[in-house]
């Protein structure tokens, strides 16, 4: 019993020296996002003498929902047409590709091209690399299906590409339906944090920063110095920016020019996201992590490229942490363990508050009242934190696949476009109906650490307390809400 308790000690020590860590990068992109922010970004770049070519790709898979809102805000770009050629990139099987077909015969002054592949080999990154290999453009904008591009795009970031050095630039997302429901709004939270500050806070230091697979501009000399695109991860997107910027290219971040998408309005759609992200991630971080910290860059540009390329093995963390504070919490109350131990455990809590405070700055810049501001940070902030202790199971797994190398197909995340009310979620044909097994192991979970918050209550130990029941909190909300997904019309 010793040796497990030793053992416990040390999981659980480990688990929260790396929140600790992944804290403390997060504090100081904080605190870059600041210094930067007092200066206020750039102003806009005047226009080129001659417009360049510019292709903007568009991958389609089985998106009857949201094509045609597509075409018709790509067609509205203002970008002379001459030098704008448009790729759909087509691999779906279902009746989008007569949606698309209909939509871009109301558009013949444009140049849109419907490519069809002979197989969907490589997924996203598969249609990427074909269609580059006809496109015309000396610049490749990319956009997801479920984005919906201001006319200005182009025109605010192109000129950037002035800078030879400049490889990329990525502009920040926005929210279509931001107010649809609680969990839209969480997942706006979680996405204005990294758009708002990690990508600021990263970038204003010359750090590696990601595309983020939309809603960005390639130099497509860039791609193809940098091995073009390869589907040997599930974030391509990721992986490129790194093989980009370890190749020598800059990257551009521009907060200012805003790209409105969809969020997954429900709890299915939001794990498949999760999935795809986590485990590429982790795929991305056994690629290239070695060769970062191999390379010539500096400490502090390595030090945030481990702790953005380890990201997701904050799921992991969390939920070694969780499991082992189970018995902890029985060794405290049978007195077999020495104070020292919390003591040293609570100091540890300091990265919950420097994360925290990321998340407060983010939540701040999209109010308008201090009183506003507050509120919903105090409202939501708590619920989003329990909910991400939720996904801890889901998102380990995903971890512990990219990490071991286990392959995966791309599972795209279905599109709704429920902002248009024009019908509801449970009627969308590409939802998943299938319950996963980890899915019962998060009830599971939410009953054990409900329980074990009561029997603390009953022993009187607090020390664990408040952990446990945002635990049980989020592992049955996620629960709760992925039957509620998973469920038929």
């Amino acid at each position: 019993m010793e040796y497990l308790i030793i053992l416990c000690v040390v999981l659980y020590g480990c688990a929260m020296l790396f929140v600790l860590f992944y804290g403390m990068a997060q504090a100081h992109l904080l605190y870059r996002f600041s210094r930067y922010s007092k200066h206020g970004e750039s102003a806009a770049l005047p226009a080129p003498e001659v417009w360049p070519m510019v292709t903007v790709q568009l991958p389609v898979y089985n998106e009857k929902y949201v094509v045609e809102r597509l075409v018709q805000s790509i067609a509205a770009l203002d970008y002379p047409a001459d030098k704008l050629e448009i790729q759909l990139l087509d691999d779906s099987d279902d009746e989008t590709t007569t949606i698309i077909h209909h939509s871009i015969n109301q558009h013949p002054q444009l140049q849109f091209q419907h490519i069809r592949r002979p197989d969907r080999s490589g997924f996203k990154a598969g249609a990427l690399k074909y269609g580059l290999a006809l496109a015309q453009g000396e610049y490749i904008a990319i956009f997801d299906a479920d984005f919906v591009p201001s006319p200005y795009f182009l025109k605010q970031t192109i000129p950037h590409f002035a800078d030879v050095k400049l490889g990329m630039v990525q502009t920040r997302w926005t929210h279509l339906n931001q107010d649809y429901s609680i969990l839209t709004k969480l997942q706006a939270l979680a996405l204005d944090a990294h758009f708002f500050i990690e990508q600021v806070g990263r970038n204003s230091q010359q750090a590696f920063i990601n595309f983020n697979g939309t809603a960005g501009v390639w130099r497509k000399a860039t791609i193809l110095d940098a091995g073009n695109w390869q589907d040997d991860t599930l974030t391509e997107d990721l992986d490129l920016s790194y093989r980009a910027q370890i190749r020598g290219w800059d990257f551009k971040y521009l907060s200012a020019v805003e790209s409105p998408a969809e969020l997954p309005p429900v709890m299915s759609a939001l794990k498949s996201q999760q999935f795809r992200w986590t485990k590429g991630g982790a795929e991305s971080a056994v690629k290239h992590l070695p060769t970062v910290l191999r390379s010539g860059a500096g400490l502090r540009t390595k030090y945030h490229a481990m702790a953005h390329l380890l990201n997701s093995a904050v799921f992991v963390a969390i939920l070694i942490a969780s499991l082992a504070s189970i018995p902890l919490l029985w060794a405290q109350v049978n007195n077999l363990l020495p104070d020292v131990v919390f003591r040293i455990g609570s100091f540890m809590l300091i990265s919950f508050v420097m994360i925290s405070l990321v998340y407060f700055q983010a939540n701040a810049l999209g109010k308008t009242t201090g009183m506003n501001r507050l509120l919903s940070f105090v409202v939501y902030y708590p619920m989003f934190l329990s909910m991400s202790m939720g996904l801890a199971l889901h998102n380990a797994v995903a971890v512990w696949e990219g990490w071991s190398g286990r392959r995966s197909p791309f599972i795209r995340t279905p599109k709704f476009n429920l902002e248009a009310q024009q019908h509801q979620w449970q009627e969308n044909l590409y939802r998943s109906l299938k319950i996963p097994f980890t899915t019962y192991l998060e009830g599971v979970l939410g009953l054990l650490f409900l329980g074990t918050a009561a029997w603390s209550v009953a022993q009187g130990e607090y020390a664990f307390l408040v952990f446990h029941l945002m635990l049980a909190i989020g592992y049955l909300l996620v629960f709760y809400y992925s039957f509620q997904s998973y469920r038929k019309i």
